[in-house]
């Protein structure tokens, strides 16, 4: 009889953690997606859908400063940065109960007021989950020093 509880112990503890990574390879997939269509909405300059996505306190940390939703979303409407083109070369995620961490080695083509410049970025966003929802949390750009 203990033999018997020992293997259905082990058994349903291996079920268990295989519906565990599930959930969360699940859940990693789901942010990846939320963040290239991120990427794709900043590319349209569509605040609009950006706005839905950013929570009301999210920071945004850029070469330049951090700031705000409202500050951040005013410059994309404006066209004083335009997020022209992320090209993501990597994407790493860490899941963290209601909060996923994902980091984004990009070659990003902007427009900063009037000049088009590339750079190669890793790009830490931050998701949180507000009433059933995934809000972008934070955006920071950490400037590479190379593109490798």
């Amino acid at each position: 009889m203990n033999r018997k509880r020992i293997f259905f112990s082990l058994l349903f503890a291996l079920f268990s953690s295989q519906a565990i990574l599930s959930q969360t390879s699940e859940l990693e997939k789901t942010i990846t997606e939320l963040s290239s269509k991120k990427w794709q909405w900043m590319a349209e300059k569509n605040a609009d859908s950006l706005e839905v996505l950013f929570h009301d306190k999210s920071k945004f940390v850029h070469m330049g400063g951090t700031w705000g939703k409202d500050r951040e979303l005013e410059i994309i409407r404006s066209g004083f940065i335009h997020y022209k083109q992320a090209d993501v070369h990597e994407v790493m995620v860490e899941v963290m109960d209601d909060t996923v961490i994902l980091w984004n080695r990009i070659t990003l083509v902007a427009v900063v007021g009037t000049n088009e410049v590339t750079n190669p970025f890793m790009v830490t966003e931050v998701y949180v989950k507000q009433e059933g929802q995934w809000k972008l949390g934070d955006l920071t750009f950490s400037k590479l020093l190379t593109t490798e």
